[in-house]
């Protein structure tokens, strides 16, 4: 089966960033559970948890496409000194993440990778929300 190497390097691209995500959610989680802060912990540990699903969704997309998945180099995690400030890190991670789906979505739509496009479609979606739920913890919300 041929595949297009963009299509490719756009999974890859995805997945990085997610295993990057589910590592600064899990930083976080610590973090947060060192400070006392168990509710906020539990929450950052179920977004790593959410961001773990989008990662095997893109890395069983890879091996369907025979290739091995690989995350690239994981930058450091974004931590802070206080709960705003990883709401902050967290808020800006989910618009980088809209944003790329939203070109790695486009790039499939002109492929007609109708597979993937629906893959980067659903996840964008969830993307989407994580924006939305950070910006109104961000606003007044338990921690903001």
């Amino acid at each position: 089966m041929s595949v297009d190497p963009r299509t490719l390097g756009w999974l890859s691209r995805a997945l990085t960033h997610e295993m990057s995500a589910v590592q600064q959610y899990l930083a976080q989680s610590v973090l947060a559970r060192l400070w006392g802060d168990e509710r906020l912990a539990t929450e950052l540990r179920h977004e790593a948890v959410e961001e773990l699903g989008h990662a095997e969704r893109l890395m069983e997309a890879l091996i369907k496409l025979g290739v091995a998945p690989s995350a690239g180099n994981l930058p450091p995690s974004r931590l802070g000194r206080a709960p705003e400030a990883l709401l902050a890190a967290d808020h800006q991670l989910e618009i980088d993440a809209v944003r790329l789906y939203q070109q790695a979505l486009a790039h499939a739509e002109r492929m007609r990778d109708r597979e993937t496009a629906e893959l980067f479609a659903e996840i964008l979606d969830e993307e989407r929300a994580h924006v939305d739920a950070l910006a109104s913890l961000n606003s007044g919300g338990p921690h903001g």
